[in-house]
């Protein structure tokens, strides 16, 4: 039986996550509420916009309860917003954002422009077999610094770091849900 994994599911393209675990055959639910969170074995937050799925996490009661599940080990996997989510430290964060911490990173939210700077490129991501991953930056942040306890695990050409994980944490300035690309969700699903 497969675990049940979730999606949090306040703001952003979470239906996209939903729809890529259930093709790999995970047993995947979105996440609105405490007890569907107390109900999952792992999580997904997704794309989005950060300050306001901080402020609807504060807002639902959830921000303490995935704080606590993140610090006791839970598996998660943030893109985009949901790796800012997952940031221990922002830049150009708005004065009350608040993150649920966990990865040692500071990124900078809408590093690389507008909707209109939005790119797609291929990005060479060794922990994962097979050809480069296409990767879609949509207003996304950027990995400006990387503390002991995390590792890169994607760069941009110029050296930008783009992917990171920290045990359980898996984090990613792309969104693979939109491209095709599963390979990260497998990897997600394996640390279950």
């Amino acid at each position: 039986m497969n675990p049940k994994v979730g999606v949090l599911a306040l703001q952003g393209d979470f239906r996209e996550h939903l729809s890529v675990l259930a093709a790999l055959g995970a047993d995947a639910v979105p996440v609105r509420r405490e007890r569907e969170l107390d109900q999952v074995a792992g999580l997904i937050i997704p794309g989005g916009e950060s300050t306001v799925m901080d402020k609807l996490a504060r807002a639902f009661g959830l921000r303490e309860p995935l704080r606590a599940r993140i610090a006791a080990g839970m598996p998660v996997y943030g893109t985009c917003a949901g790796l800012i989510m997952l940031s221990d430290r922002v830049l150009d964060a708005l004065p009350d954002q608040q993150t649920l911490g966990g990865l040692d990173v500071t990124v900078r939210r809408n590093a690389f422009g507008n909707q209109l700077d939005s790119f797609e490129t291929d990005l060479e991501v060794p922990l994962l077999a097979g050809p480069p991953v296409h990767a879609a930056f949509i207003r996304a942040p950027i990995v400006e610094a990387i503390g002991p306890a995390a590792e890169a695990l994607a760069t941009l050409d110029d050296g930008r770091v783009v992917a990171v994980r920290q045990g359980n944490l898996l984090g990613t300035s792309f969104h693979p849900e939109i491209t095709g690309e599963t390979r990260f969700h497998e990897h997600f699903l394996s640390l279950l």
